[in-house]
């Protein structure tokens, strides 16, 4: 016999994941979150129309927070079983939309530095690669329990990638925004070499992950690997 994990009547089934994607036109590359092809098994995607990236980064979080909420309510009606969202800077929300949901909520990657801090050894700090420095206050680090000074590396507000979510671009120039990404975390561990690990606030960035850890050596931790983490707990492996 079959059965849904918690005895919920639902119009939709074997989607686990649900997510969050603000309002943009830009192209979304493999790896991006808000591109079907990242994920290893079926998400439910929701956009919340109206609300762009520029509402968020430094937005109140007043203002954008009811539809949101109303996000919550139709992924959990359709069924899914865990929710994220497409903007690292959703960290200033995490708090209230916790007590909100019925299914547990990942608003953001830098939710994993606490845990990265953990298992680092004492000598070594995190990076954290962010689209705009200034506006990444202390509020987001403090939504998700994450300590305060950590060394922050921006992506340049004129570089391919930043140009690309302003402008809508349809063609994304992968190489050059790969590069940007190696070139600014390069500069922050020229700057600050106890860095042992990076962690990306951008959800646009896990495309180049792997290239990170290649060149730097050190381990990059991004929105895909947070909602791996929360669907493997929605969906443990069967052993024998």
């Amino acid at each position: 016999m079959t059965a849904n994990p918690d005895g919920r009547g639902r119009p939709v089934h074997g989607v686990a994941i649900g997510i969050i994607v603000l309002d943009t036109a830009f192209t979304r590359i493999p790896g991006d979150i808000a591109n079907a092809l990242t994920w290893r098994f079926p998400v439910q995607f929701h956009v919340v129309r109206g609300v762009t990236p520029q509402r968020v980064i430094g937005g109140d979080p007043d203002d954008y927070l009811p539809p949101f909420l109303a996000a919550i309510d139709h992924l959990v009606a359709l069924g899914v079983d865990g929710i994220t969202t497409s903007c690292g800077f959703l960290a200033a929300a995490q708090p209230p939309h916790t007590p909100y949901s019925p299914v547990p909520v990942a608003t953001t990657s830098l939710m994993q530095i606490p845990l990265v801090r953990a298992v680092l050894p004492a000598s070594r700090t995190i990076g954290v690669v962010c689209t705009d420095k200034a506006r990444l206050t202390d509020d987001h680090f403090l939504g998700v329990g994450a300590p305060l000074g950590l060394p922050v590396a921006e992506l340049a507000a004129d570089g391919p990638i930043r140009t690309a979510m302003r402008t809508g671009a349809r063609v994304v120039d992968t190489a050059a925004q790969e590069e940007e990404v190696v070139e600014t975390v390069g500069a922050l561990l020229r700057e600050r070499p106890d860095i042992g690990a990076i962690v990306h606030e951008c959800a646009n960035l896990a495309p180049y992950s792997a290239r990170l850890r290649e060149v730097h050596g050190r381990p990059v931790y991004d929105i895909v690997t947070l909602v791996d983490w929360l669907h493997a707990g929605l969906r443990p492996r069967r052993f024998g």
